[in-house]
């Protein structure tokens, strides 16, 4: 399977870095082609400008947004892995959605309505949280993170969402409890090998 690794932290030392690296290791040990995005590293560029409105009028979008969809377009899977940060996604994250799954990639409109374009792609969702479970759990956060996330982008664009799985209270949890993290990692890596 193609698969495209879309990456969000800028710290070469969290645990989403351990999570990229262990997810990328077992995806290519399982014989996979995986390409990564990180988002920090290329220095992507989050912010929606006019241009890119203009653009748009055009039928064109900017270079850099044009790279990042030939890798989507290229790719069975896409494979987010982020921290969830003020409840929602990183800005880097977010303007990347908001500039690279725009109108007539993404989705367009016509007389049938609001239609997904990316429709027989997979999207797996890898995300931590500093809160615990039970606090997202008992506040319907997780319920809310899944239907703007999950639901209000990918499903909406037409992508099939695998999984959209949360490690919680990743700065508080020992060492042993991170590494029992990256084992359901490795897991859910070696599964898409049968899928």
């Amino acid at each position: 399977m193609k698969i495209l690794l879309v990456y969000s932290h800028p710290n070469p030392g969290s645990f989403n870095h351990a999570i990229k690296e262990t997810i990328v290791s077992e995806l290519t040990a399982c014989g996979h082609d995986v390409k990564v995005r990180d988002l920090y590293a290329i220095g992507f560029d989050p912010v929606l400008k006019s241009t890119d409105f203009l653009l748009a009028q055009q039928g064109k979008v900017a270079d850099d947004v044009k790279l990042e969809q030939d890798f989507i377009v290229w790719s069975d899977m896409v494979v987010f892995v982020h921290p969830v940060w003020w409840f929602s996604l990183p800005a880097i994250l977010k303007g990347y959605i908001d500039r690279v799954f725009n109108y007539g990639f993404a989705y367009t409109i016509d007389e049938k309505g609001v239609r997904g374009l990316l429709n027989g792609k997979k999207v797996l969702i890898l995300s931590t949280t500093g809160g615990d479970e039970k606090t997202y759990t008992d506040t319907g956060m997780f319920k809310s993170l899944s239907q703007t996330i999950d639901g209000g982008i990918f499903t909406f664009c037409g992508f099939e969402v695998t999984e959209h799985k949360f490690f919680t209270s990743v700065p508080y949890v020992s060492g042993d409890e991170r590494k029992k993290m990256l084992e359901q990692v490795t897991a859910i890596a070696r599964a898409l090998a049968v899928n």
